[in-house]
């Protein structure tokens, strides 16, 4: 019997078909399978990476007020402890002395041979305070002692009331310090954020993205501004306060610092008129406040000027719509525009 066999055209067809699938889909592979290099990302424009660090600075710089507001309270919190210490100290003596002045009248008590249980017990009973407040003890004791115990009791309960508040301090220490910690994270990670969008570009366009900084913005007057000038004479204390600013340029911003060898933006404007004999508090939010407002008309040098929405910059104006400010980290402090950034108000220290 003759056997037919089938044709293989179909399963050579077949076969055909599937190793050109399988090319095909290894050829797919080199692009989906795991681990295989992706295709990289465009790199961004200086111009966008421009505007993404001068929002983080931005950040960074209200970051910087929370940072020194958390600071300022800190301080205040130690000083304070500090001062309820040495109170402690003053308090502790004034309390031995009293003692002292009691076993004084117990020995002289039984050296003349009178009685001393009342005195010898109070002086070592666990609670002086509260065994004294029995009034047959006072009726045994002689006026002289009771003076002395009258004034024992009142150097306990001042004793106590001290210790309540170095409690009560301590914890809003501990408080304080926590905050700042946070703080200062916060500052950190927009710091690390902006440098680490600068270190994906070359150096020349680190360098092109810097040059509108050091040419500085474009100038725009829609106001004309104060009258004194470079060369007018500034009035007042207010010179004292220029005067200390411009002894201050090239020197480095650092967040934080009020001098003298660095500043942040607020830190230089109190320090200034400090210099010029006026307090300021110590940041931007406190120091709007610290005058009456003017307008760009009005400007003169010594002024505060203030920036963005969340008032989170501010610079001394010196005359001609210029000012000298910290500007951000890794800059120095400089002279600019008046209209550098967007203009939130203006005040005149002490005015």
């Amino acid at each position: 019997m003759t056997t037919h066999r089938r044709p293989r055209t179909g399963l050579r067809m077949n076969a055909q078909a599937l190793g050109v699938t399988s090319a095909a889909l290894a050829s797919v592979s080199l692009f989906t399978a795991p681990g295989a290099a992706a295709v990289p990302r465009p790199r961004p424009a200086p111009a966008d990476v421009r505007a993404q660090v001068d929002g983080l600075y931005r950040q960074a710089g209200t970051a910087v007020q929370h940072y020194d507001a958390a600071k300022e309270r800190r301080d205040a919190q130690q000083a304070a402890l500090s001062r309820l210490m040495a109170q402690m100290a003053v308090t502790r003596e004034r309390l031995n002395t009293a003692r002292r002045l009691l076993g004084s009248h117990a020995a002289a008590q039984y050296r003349a041979g009178g009685p001393v249980g009342a005195t010898a017990t109070l002086l070592l009973a666990r609670d002086p305070q509260d065994y004294a407040a029995r009034s047959h003890v006072l009726a045994r004791l002689g006026s002289g002692q009771q003076e002395v115990l009258v004034e024992l009791r009142g150097r306990q309960a001042e004793a106590a009331r001290t210790r309540r508040a170095a409690v009560t301090r301590l914890a809003a220490l501990d408080d304080a310090q926590r905050e700042l910690g946070r703080r200062k994270a916060q500052v950190q990670r927009k710091l690390a954020e902006a440098r680490s969008l600068l270190a994906g570009l070359t150096a020349r366009e680190r360098e092109r993205i810097a040059e509108p900084e050091r040419s500085g913005p474009p100038r725009r007057e829609p106001e004309q501004p104060g009258p004194a000038g470079p060369g007018r004479p500034v009035p007042g204390r207010a010179a004292a306060a220029v005067a200390f600013a411009r002894a201050q340029l090239g020197k480095p911003y650092v967040w934080g610092a009020a001098g003298p060898h660095a500043y942040d933006c607020s830190g230089l404007t109190r320090a200034a008129w400090h210099a010029a004999g006026v307090e300021l508090p110590r940041t931007t939010w406190q120091q709007v406040k610290a005058g009456p407002r003017v307008t760009v008309a009005d400007l003169l040098p010594g002024d505060l000027v203030f920036f963005y929405g969340d008032i989170s910059h501010v610079g001394l104006y010196v005359g001609a719509g210029r000012m000298i400010h910290a500007p951000r980290p890794g800059a120095y402090v400089r002279e600019d525009s008046i209209h550098y950034q967007p203009m939130y108000g203006r005040v005149r220290p002490g005015g």
